[in-house]
């Protein structure tokens, strides 16, 4: 099997600088070029000389030699995983090398085209190309059985087909070891592990997954390895192994960012973009030069003709309008069908980006939202606990910092309100000055972990109350003085605020947030407000963080009316000016408790309640704060049980469901139990957003929802009005 690996490399032995010799034709000269770029991991030169060969090969007329040319550019693309393209130029060598006599190059050609196509999901054409791959190997009397089944079994899983996909991958695995099919055979012993774990047989999964992963290490394919080591968490997870499927999936993730850093090293998206873009405007440039030289033989026609007898000059010059007019309108029909081809690949691409960041924005919203839930409540607990007075101010603090960071997430997560413009500004009667000491406050330990002063200066004149959004002014500030924190060692991190401008029914108020940090590089404050905009890659990975920050912190401010700027210098610091508008108010003082839910302690005590909760820390809080008021309650893990307690136990007074459990979720339990009682209240606690599930959950049959992480008050509230 050794020949078969050595064939789909494709090596063309490329010449050295110092090899370049006249006997060399053209042709094979750019091809080696390219091969030899390709070796030294410039991508970008590889590209152009193979195009070049292309284009040497094409003038001579050689059909040969243009289809080893649009070989090695498809093998490139295939490199770079730029599939469709790949795809694109392997059907056109295919072509080419059809109208000559069958090589393994051909069969090559179609064994790439049927893995691109499987790339793009397109199943039934990629079991097409393998099967015409089959048939020149057949005709050529080669031996690859192996790749092939192994692509025909991995067709039959991604079809469900899984009892035939075992028997393929069973059938490459029972060869010997002695034989050098150990890339096959680790991929065939992948997919078995990947079956069985589908299907829950997870010991036997990590059997089969273990041995891929031991021949994956005679093997250099780091992308191979990587996805044995997801497949492996996953397993370990469901046998409940913890410690094993962490320490797989750390060993993934960081395989996955090394593979990913490779892959960008090869060749940077500009340079591709720009490549692609260069090779479109020679195309052009080609079509116009050979409708000059056309043009110039139309009128040498044309002269002739009138020299020629009247009536035939006439007659050829109608005929050859008509067929001008023809060319130009199929040409133009062509260009228009390329453009709506463009048009519809780009909507198309436009929506599976639109699908993938709601998809991420959900799976970030339920994890995020599941811990804090956790820390919001235990911190809760800690506070009714009747704790020492020393301990008031931290968990004060930790609470502040809790409910902040819970905005801050509902804030970061729904960023496209804000670029929509449907996000809303609240006005309500908040502090300006104990909004920003609470954020000083719920700072300070970020502060002494960098040994840096943070300092806090508001002038005097300035009204305590306002009329306002405290939540956004707070995100905009946590932001920029968690920067300026994180940024500055041993330094003096200083808010201000300082009135400018006093009106009849406004203050203008101009803040800045000041540190001595390492500063930020002239050419990248232009960008710094883009999104995931960072100074660096090197100070990305020193310091963390995704770069939205301080684009949200600029839509916020744009967004209440006010101007921010920016002056760093490199080394010295950097100096954040935001100058904005606020509403004077009439009240001189907040009420805090005007904020609380009353309800009647006395509708909850006594009642047994159901919680149906999968997560333990959540479990242990829920109890604590369902036995804080008076009320018993029993814990399960899962809907099943559930259902069937509820079939046998009818005593529960309310069922708290969980919405993401393990085995059937939350609504389907719901829409089981609702068969047999009608009238149970059934609460569901998600971690997703309320704005987007709240009429999905009620349509199961829960009776109310609340979202995690969840205010105390809020708690109790809705179960006594439930109870009530």
């Amino acid at each position: 099997m050794k020949w078969f690996w050595l064939i789909l490399a494709f090596p063309f032995f490329g010449l050295s600088q110092t090899q370049k010799t006249a006997s060399v034709d053209s042709t094979t000269y750019f091809i080696d070029l390219a091969n030899f770029n390709k070796k030294t991991n410039n991508y970008k030169a590889s590209l152009y000389f193979s195009q070049k060969a292309i284009n040497y090969a094409k003038t001579q007329g050689d059909v040969k030699k243009t289809a080893d040319a649009t070989f090695s550019l498809g093998q490139t693309y295939f490199e770079l995983k730029k599939y469709n393209d790949a795809l694109n130029v392997f059907t056109t060598c295919s072509a080419l090398l059809s109208s000559i006599p069958p090589s393994n190059q051909l069969a090559i050609c179609y064994y790439n085209m049927g893995i691109c196509q499987m790339k793009n999901d397109d199943f039934s054409k990629a079991e097409i190309s393998f099967n015409k791959a089959k048939a020149v190997y057949e005709v050529l009397k080669i031996d690859a059985a192996e790749p092939l089944n192994l692509q025909k079994g991995i067709l039959y899983k991604n079809k469900g087909k899984t009892d035939l996909a075992s028997l393929l991958f069973n059938e490459i695995v029972s060869k010997p070891d002695d034989k050098d099919i150990f890339k096959t055979k680790a991929e065939a012993l992948y997919q078995l592990g990947s079956i069985e774990e589908s299907l829950n047989h997870n010991n036997l999964a990590v059997n089969y997954l273990n041995r891929a992963l031991a021949l994956n290490a005679k093997d250099n394919n780091p992308e191979q390895k990587a996805a044995i080591l997801l497949s492996l968490s996953k397993a370990y997870e469901k046998l409940r192994n913890v410690e094993k499927a962490h320490q797989y999936l750390k060993e993934h993730l960081v395989l996955k960012e090394s593979v990913n850093e490779l892959n960008n090293q090869k060749l940077d998206a500009n340079d591709f973009e720009e490549f692609k873009e260069s090779e479109r405007i020679k195309t052009i440039e080609q079509m116009a030069k050979e409708n000059q030289a056309q043009q110039k033989t139309n009128k040498f026609v044309k002269l002739i003709s009138i020299l020629g007898i009247a009536l035939i000059s006439i007659l050829s010059l109608l005929s050859l309008t008509l067929y001008k007019n023809n060319i130009i309108r199929s040409k133009t029909n062509e260009l228009l069908k390329e453009k709506n081809t463009e048009l519809q690949l780009a909507k198309e691409k436009a929506e599976k980006a639109s699908k993938a960041r709601a998809e991420f924005l959900s799976t970030v919203s339920h994890e995020l939202r599941t811990p804090l839930n956790a820390i919001n409540g235990i911190t809760h607990l800690l506070i009714e606990d009747n704790p020492k007075k020393t301990q008031m101010h931290y968990l004060n603090s930790l609470k502040f910092s809790g409910n902040y960071l819970l905005t801050f997430i509902n804030e970061i997560l729904e960023i496209n309100r804000i670029d929509s413009s449907t996000i809303e500004i609240e006005y309500i009667d908040f502090n300006l000055k104990q909004l920003l000491t609470d954020i000083q406050s719920s700072m300070s330990e970020i502060a002494a972990k960098n040994n840096n002063e943070f300092v806090l200066e508001i002038d005097e004149s300035l009204p305590e109350v306002y009329l306002g959004d405290p939540t956004k002014l707070s995100q905009i500030f946590i932001n920029l003085i968690n920067n300026a924190l994180k940024f500055t060692h041993k330094g003096t991190v200083k808010v201000s605020a300082k009135g400018v401008e006093n009106g009849d029914d406004f203050t203008r108020i101009h803040f800045e947030v000041a540190d001595t940090g390492i500063g930020i590089p002239a050419e990248k404050q232009e960008t710094i407000f883009d999104s995931f905009s960072q100074g660096s890659i090197e100070i990305n990975r020193k310091y963390g963080g995704t770069g939205l920050g301080l684009t949200i912190v600029k839509k916020l401010v744009d967004l209440l009316g006010g101007e921010i700027s920016l002056n760093s210098t490199v080394g010295i610091g950097t100096i954040f000016s935001i100058e904005l508008n606020l509403l004077n108010s009439n009240n001189t003082t907040v009420k805090e408790d005007e904020k609380k839910v009353e309800y009647c302690e006395e509708v909850l005590k006594g009642k047994h309640v159901l919680v149906v909760e999968d997560n333990k820390i959540n479990q242990m809080v829920t109890k604590k704060m369902l036995e804080n008021k008076g009320m018993t309650c029993q814990i399960i893990d899962n809907g099943e049980e559930a259902i069937e307690i509820l079939q046998q136990d009818n005593n529960f007074d309310l069922v708290l469901m969980d919405v993401h459990l393990p085995g059937i979720n939350g609504t389907i339990a719901t829409q089981h139990i609702r068969e047999f009682d009608k009238q149970k209240p059934i609460i569901a606690l998600t971690a997703i957003s309320l704005n987007e599930n709240r009429e999905m959950l009620l349509s199961f049959g829960m009776t109310d929802v609340i979202t995690k992480p969840f205010d105390p008050d809020k708690f109790y509230s809705s179960i006594a009005q439930i109870l009530s």
